[in-house]
């Protein structure tokens, strides 16, 4: 407006003017009111760019709603995008549907986030949608200015631009009132790992007023390492991305190095990576090059165990001043996550991870990681609510899962669980100075791990039983990291947590413990020394409650002639010795050499340790099992009352011995054929059972089969059946499918479903028990032998059921 007044001034002095100019009054009235007029607009616009006062519509300089010379296109993907269909399908069916949303693909940093985003983009694109890509750079003007260019793309006209940008209407509502009148489009904005910073006001995301919105009528698609539904609101649907699953992983690494092993190779190689897409794709990319010196899959995953630095661990020069590097870099794409973490206040996440790192790769009870052990670790202080924070705003970006927080079995506390991905805690373990703080932190850590096995020993009853299977993984290295003249507290904390999975029945976890103790013991102490042969007797029976009965009785027999020799043939450890021999032999299916061993255990027992020692009532028991099996039912049934008699008066009707003594005694009732009181015993001892030591117990398990089989024998064949289906699928969780009682619930169901008339089924079933008992018990084991019988038996049936008389065949019409 000044340069116009100016020109009419200069053509005025200059030029020849009009008759009407002539009159200098009117002349210079009118440039004055245009002065006056100038500079009034002058200072309006200078009033408008500042913004507006009291909280209104701040207008935007149309300049900067345009391309800010970036490209808007999605990123191509190069490679075939494997084991995301699901997470495609989904995005693609909101995307052709008929309305719009907003869906947010959130996971850690290297789960493929950006890379499923393009390939919808493009699969979007090959359906005929507009698709404009946007990626988050920390400015949230920016993603206006991004934002209103889209929406410009999809049709919003300039005047209503011209509106925002002279503050008559909010820049981020003219937006979305248009998108949410335009359909068939896919808007991506790309790594919006910090949502509070979104804007363009300071309410968070969920409240649905600012920039990202799910009420578009086409798709908004977010990628986000922050996975909270709170952030996000209740109108995102969230697709929270996992590793990818094994078969997947080795795709990807056949897709990018095909001829660099087999597909057996490159699975394994995606397990030992943890499945993380980021990590898939350095492994690749190393494996396709000709001059790479690790040139196969088994060869790269071996390396990585002596080269990991080199291989994924390295360092990125750029990472540091370019973020976008370092999300492509293993090394360092999760320090972005740490670093927004520690800009949000939770200033313990990085040193609470890196002390999670230093534990196994397996989960850790939360119970663990007490404020005690961060400030004793880190030398950092910290509260009860600092460390939860730490671990929600680990958990809420992707670094730290929470496996197993599902409902817990009837009776059992709750137990939390923290672990972290496989390469997330190989980083940063490796990220660590060394030697310290590490040697500081692990001891914390190992005094802490005896104080929380301390404290799971003296729980009551089965309450310490699911932390006690979650810190079993973590005391090998506890026990590794004592030197041999300072390891006796922690073969003595090991040995008490083996005692706490006995009781629980966690043979699993119990052998670890027990295999570890042997080869230290055998190292450090020798081959002969008592708590050598205590650990060798242990792994044996830790062994037998697996199923492996050959391998027991072979270690019992090794431990007993040893025993005998160092501490005596009438030592109680010999004894025990002994007694654990028959029993490996019953399991084998020697009975008659099990009953005398028994016999002469039990004789031992009575002089040695007197009639009512728990020993000897355990001997007396095992005594009458091997008599059973003979077929001596009736003094198999005696033998059993008088030890739940004695078991009851000493121990107490409610203890676990008491309970396997009424079992047995059930089950010898069975024999006798009093089924209806067999019945009875076995629904007592199962409801006890699941009382005193829960559903999932090996024990438990157990009596829910052994009622199976007596409602059969009531001829309640369907309820039978149902309950052998139910212990069946339990065993085959809990035990693993060739354990042998897995594979006698197998047995039991399929004689069940031959009572039923079930025969095709049941032929099948019993074909599959045989070929399995032979191959666990061998051929020639007294169950292989029944279920042969049986087998046989089922086929006859079944052949029978077939043939039909002549004239029971239907007459054709």
């Amino acid at each position: 407006m000044v340069a116009f007044l100016v020109a009419i001034v200069t053509n005025y002095v200059t030029a020849e003017p009009p008759g009407w100019a002539e009159n200098t009054v009117v002349v210079w009235s009118v440039f004055g009111a245009l002065a006056v007029v100038s500079l009034g607009l002058f200072f309006w616009e200078r009033r408008l760019a500042a913004g507006a006062p009291d909280g209104g519509v701040r207008p935007v300089p149309l300049g900067r709603v345009a391309a800010g010379g970036h490209s808007m296109n999605p990123p191509a993907v190069s490679a075939r995008v494997r084991g995301r269909e699901a997470e495609l399908e989904r995005v693609g069916a909101l995307v052709g549907g008929s309305g719009g949303g907003m869906v947010v693909v959130c996971g850690a940093g290297g789960l493929g986030k950006t890379t499923l985003a393009a390939e919808a983009a493009a699969q979007a694109r090959a359906r005929g949608r507009v698709v404009v890509w946007i990626r988050w750079r920390d400015d949230a003007e920016q993603l206006g200015q991004d934002l209103a260019q889209a929406a410009h793309i999809l049709g919003l006209p300039e005047s209503r631009l011209e509106e925002a940008r002279t503050g008559r209407v909010s820049l981020v509502d003219a937006v979305w009132e248009h998108l949410a009148g335009v359909k068939g489009w896919l808007i991506v904005v790309d790594n919006v790992d910090a949502p509070s910073r979104v804007g363009p006001g300071p309410e968070p995301v969920a409240a649905y007023r600012g920039w990202l919105r799910p009420h578009g009528g086409g798709v908004l698609l977010v990628t986000s390492r922050d996975t909270s539904g709170q952030t996000w609101g209740p109108d995102a649907d969230l697709l929270h991305l996992q590793p990818l699953a094994d078969e997947a992983g080795a795709a990807v690494l056949l897709d990018a190095a095909p001829h660099a092993g087999t597909g057996d190779e490159a699975q394994a190689l995606a397990v030992r990576l943890g499945g993380l897409p980021l990590g898939l794709n350095a492994a690749g990319a190393y494996l396709s090059v000709p001059t790479s010196r690790h040139r196969t899959f088994a060869a790269y995953q071996h390396a990585l165990e002596t080269e990991f630095a080199d291989l994924l661990g390295a360092e990125h020069p750029g990472a540091a001043a370019d973020p976008e590097a370092a999300r492509r870099v293993v090394r360092h794409t999760w320090d972005l996550s740490l670093d927004q973490l520690h800009r949000d206040g939770y200033t313990l996440a990085r040193p609470v991870l890196q002390l999670l790192s230093l534990l196994e790769p397996a989960p850790v009870p939360r119970t663990l990681i007490t404020p005690e052990l961060v400030t004793d670790a880190t030398g950092l202080p910290a509260t009860a609510a600092t460390v939860d924070a730490a671990l929600a705003g680990l958990h809420q970006y992707g670094l730290l899962h929470t496996p197993g927080t599902g409902e817990p079995e009837p009776g059992s506390p709750a137990v939390g669980q923290l672990q972290l991905h496989p390469l997330v805690r190989e980083v940063t373990a490796h990220t660590l100075a060394r030697p310290e703080p590490t040697t500081t932190w692990l001891t914390a850590i190992d005094e802490h791990l005896t104080r929380a096995v301390d404290t799971v020993a003296g729980m009551p009853g089965r309450a310490g039983w699911p932390t006690a299977r979650l810190l079993a993984p973590h005391l090998p290295a506890h026990l590794d990291r004592n030197t041999p003249h300072n390891s006796t507290t922690a073969r003595n904390t090991l040995n008490a947590l083996a005692t706490v999975l006995n009781a629980a029945g966690a043979a699993s976890e119990e052998l670890l413990l027990h295999r570890h103790l042997l080869d230290h013991e055998s190292t450090v102490l020798g081959p002969g020394h008592p708590h050598t042969l205590n650990s060798r007797n242990n792994l044996a029976l830790a062994l037998n409650d697996l199923g492996e009965h050959r391998r027991a009785a072979d270690l019992h027999q090794q431990v007993l002639t040893d025993r005998e020799r160092v501490l005596g043939p009438d030592h109680p450890h010999t004894l025990t010795s002994r007694n654990n021999l028959a029993n490996a032999l019953h399991d084998l299916g020697e009975h008659q050499q099990a009953a005398d061993l028994h016999q002469r255990v039990l004789t031992d027992y009575e002089r040695v340790l007197g009639p009512d020692h728990p020993h000897t009532l355990t001997s007396r028991n095992n005594l009458a099992l091997a008599l059973s099996d003979l077929g001596e039912h009736q003094q198999a049934a005696d033998l059993h009352q008088r030890v739940l008699t004695d078991r009851e008066r000493i121990l107490g009707p409610d203890d676990p011995n008491a309970l396997t003594s009424r079992n047995n005694l059930a089950n010898a009732l069975r024999n006798l054929g009093e089924h209806q009181q067999a019945a009875d015993l076995h629904q007592r001892v199962l409801t006890d059972r699941e009382r005193v030591l829960g559903p999932d117990h090996p024990h438990t398990l157990n009596s829910r089969h052994n009622l199976a089989n007596a409602l059969n024998d009531l001829g309640e064949h369907r309820r039978a059946a149902d309950l052998h289906q139910r212990v069946l699928t339990d065993r085959e969780r809990v035990l693993g499918p060739d354990h042998p009682h897995t594979l006698t619930s197998r047995h039991s169901l399929a004689a069940t479903l031959g009572d039923l008339g079930e025969h095709w089924q049941a032929v099948n079933l019993h074909q599959r028990v045989l070929t399995d008992y032979e191959r666990v018990l061998g051929p020639d084991h007294p169950h292989t032998l029944t279920s042969r019988n049986n087998l046989a038996a089922a086929r006859a049936r079944l052949a029978g059921a077939g043939r039909r008389r002549w004239w029971q065949l239907p007459r054709r019409m």
